[in-house]
């Protein structure tokens, strides 16, 4: 019994060694995210912006916020604390939509293949609402969306009609974000509620 107990906790500690070795450094806008405890409850699944359509219209009445990303662009992993935080305060009037456009299209490389580090960085972020891993490439849901950059950020209001999109093109001179959450999206979200 003692052998057996001992030897799970190796194991443990081996895949946990090990997990650690394969994970790539946080680079320097990731050490900025703020440290959250890990949580369970995080679901990811696999569909395109269908999906987030049928989605909108599951929820009238309600205020649909849809947060575009993908795990290679640092500014999308900086201000998605953001969504969180207003999951968190405001979840029975919003809901959050993380869509993850990650899938680029190479051959080898389907969209399941970025699974294990979307899962990884939502479950760091405690993102337990709906999460979406596009299966479209990304570069077709782009030019389908005509947008030409992330992070992008969709309000669709009350009445399911998208009531404003935040992405690059909101950039103003003398900002370095077109928008944060925190200045922009949060108080726009409030002001539909």
């Amino acid at each position: 019994m003692r052998l057996q107990a001992l030897s799970a906790i190796v194991c443990l500690v081996g895949l946990s060694i090990t997990t650690a070795a394969w994970s790539d450094p946080p680079t320097a806008d990731q050490k900025s995210l703020p440290a959250q405890t890990p949580s369970t409850a995080i679901t990811l699944t696999a569909g395109t912006w269908k999906d987030v359509e049928a989605l909108i219209a599951k929820h009238p009445g309600k205020v649909v916020v849809v947060d575009v990303w993908s795990t290679s662009c640092a500014p999308c992993m900086q201000e998605f604390p953001g969504l969180v935080q207003l999951h968190t305060n405001h979840s029975r009037q919003v809901v959050c939509v993380s869509f993850n456009v990650d899938y680029v299209g190479i051959k080898n490389k389907p969209a399941d293949y970025y699974r294990p580090r979307v899962e990884t960085f939502l479950k760091k972020q405690n993102a337990d609402f709906v999460n979406i891993l596009c299966t479209d490439v990304s570069d077709k849901f782009f030019a389908d969306q005509e947008l030409s950059s992330i992070p992008a950020v969709y309000v669709f209001g009350k009445d399911g009609k998208l009531a404003k999109r935040f992405d690059d093109s909101l950039l103003q001179e003398g900002r370095e974000e077109a928008f944060t959450y925190q200045a922009d999206i949060t108080p726009f979200v409030k002001s539909l509620l």
